[in-house]
């Protein structure tokens, strides 16, 4: 790298030469001429139209903002809301050296740091004197002017028969080569956010687009279509998730629309949905693979909102006894199709309930048979991934089952909330202690899953359910004989009921 530190300073210190190049008013150009002044072995007369427009001798070190800029397209782009790519197309000139094609991979290897780097563009380009050599593109940007080459670094390159000499080369710069927070900052109005962010599921790029930016929603979609291979559709959603469905509705901003049914891996399992219709966060893919960590072979989870399987699908691959349920029947559909799809459809007991009838009913018959079991081994685990209310269902684990517990491994609640409170730990304990009617400090769990929005955290918390809250009270009673209320005293003649004194008191007033 000593080497190419000093090569840059040598660029910088080259002689000052006028900068040949092609324009629409001067379409020719004079010899072109290497930077000791000699000129190149073919003449100007023999190259190409094509070729005299991109070759010519290297001025002066490059010094105008826009051969620099290499990473904003033209600036007629600036508001633009439907997508115009040839609009983007400008031309820079960038220093370029003449190299062997016999040691071209040797060269480029050393010089790395200074080759020229853009999305889609090659950095080698035919080199129009001398068919057996080729140019080899640098950026501009990578060419510091406070070095020098010495000769023992000058003598290095030679021995790859490379000649310190540089040229330039207007290279023209397409939609192709910039990225797409390039193309959106060039697009934008000055100032305004940009974002490029969005979730991948299968084929379709999920957006949550501002206000701001609404304007250039279509525009926006087709980039992100464009610079991400795989994507045929992208999305925006128009509303927040709040039916007890759990879907939302989209407008489709770019590429296909009639198909929303898409495929996505997690964790080496495939999931099949139609997307416009149930709910999926590949951000959630840590979490997953957090709460199916925790079971072992032979485990019960009981998955209250099941959704099309991502905590139900990987708990039957460990083996675990699964009951799924959810309400949405798009998604109970495609929660049985990805049991069948991943054949574990013989561990999964499959409900389209609603999450109170859910717990109340299948999920209150299996904890009786296995919790009455002496010797059980296995752990219950119960999942509650509706973060918008799912709190608001624990207080069906109040006085659920009768009796007494008959072991002391009581099931393990997993139950997701969103805060929006300073301390969003306790806010989410407060309320679940609220619901179950009992103190939970000591006895549970509250992490961070993600950040949804500013000021907004989605939370678990994670506990055993206390057997006070889990099981009816029994009465209390003094002692063992006292089981029903005594029988009144037949009073003697000479005492008198309370009710008859206070009779007695009223009529002498």
């Amino acid at each position: 790298m000593r080497i190419f530190r000093q090569l840059n300073g040598f660029f910088a210190r080259l002689p000052k030469v006028k900068a040949f190049g092609t324009t629409a008013s001067n379409t020719s150009l004079p010899p072109v001429r290497a930077l000791g002044g000699q000129p190149f072995d073919q003449p100007l007369g023999r190259l190409s139209a094509a070729q005299r427009k991109h070759f010519s001798a290297m001025p002066e070190m490059l010094d105008s903002q826009a051969d620099l800029d290499l990473d904003t397209p033209h600036p007629r782009v600036r508001g633009m809301t439907t997508l115009d790519r040839a609009a983007f197309t400008k031309e820079v000139v960038v220093p370029a050296l003449r190299v062997k094609k016999d040691v071209l991979p040797k060269v480029m290897k050393s010089i790395k740091g200074v080759l020229l780097q853009r999305p889609g563009l090659k950095r080698i380009a035919d080199d129009p004197g001398d068919e057996g050599r080729r140019l080899v593109l640098l950026d501009p940007r990578q060419i510091p002017a406070d070095s020098s080459l010495g000769e023992a670094e000058q003598e290095v390159l030679r021995g790859f028969d490379v000649s310190p000499e540089v040229l330039k080369y207007n290279l023209e710069l397409t939609y192709e080569n910039f990225k797409a927070e390039e193309v959106l900052q060039a697009v934008l109005p000055e100032g305004q956010e940009v974002t490029t962010a969005f979730s991948r599921i299968g084929h379709i790029a999920h957006l949550n687009l501002r206000d701001h930016q609404l304007p250039y929603r279509h525009l926006i979609g087709q980039v992100i279509i464009d610079k991400n291979p795989g994507l045929t559709c992208a999305v925006n959603k128009t509303n927040i998730i709040d039916s007890a469905y759990r879907n939302f509705k989209m407008e489709v901003l770019a590429g296909e629309e009639a198909n929303m049914v898409t495929k996505v891996k997690e964790h080496y399992i495939t999931y099949e949905f139609d997307f416009s219709k149930v709910y999926w966060n590949p951000r959630l893919c840590t979490e997953h693979s957090r709460i199916t960590g925790l079971l072992k072979p032979g485990d019960f989870l009981f998955d209250v909102f099941a959704g099309v399987g991502p905590f139900a699908v990987p708990a039957a691959k460990k083996k675990c006894v699964v009951f799924a349920n959810d309400l949405n029947p798009e998604s109970y559909h495609w929660l049985r199709h990805n049991c069948k799809l991943n054949k574990v459809d013989q561990n999964v007991r499959v409900f389209n309930l609603d999450g109170r009838d859910f717990l109340e009913g299948p999920v209150k018959e299996a904890l009786v048979q296995q919790l009455a079991l002496k010797d059980r081994k296995h752990a219950l685990h119960i999942v509650m991934n509706l973060p918008a209310m799912a709190i608001e269902f624990l207080d069906v684990f109040r006085h659920l089952l009768d009796g007494e517990p008959g072991s002391a491994d009581l099931p393990t609640v997993h139950c997701y909330s969103f805060s929006k409170q300073d301390e969003p730990a306790r806010d989410v304990q407060e309320r679940a202690e609220a619901r179950l009617g009992t103190s939970l400090e000591g006895r549970c769990s509250v992490e961070l899953v993600r950040n949804v929005a500013p000021h907004k955290e989605m939370m678990r918390i994670s506990f055993r359910i206390p057997a006070e809250v889990l099981y009816k009270e029994r009465p209390s009673h003094a002692g063992k004989w006292d089981l029903q209320e005594p029988a009144s005293k037949r009073l003697r003649p000479s005492e008198e009921s309370p009710e008859q004194t206070e009779k007695e008191s009223i009529q002498e007033s």
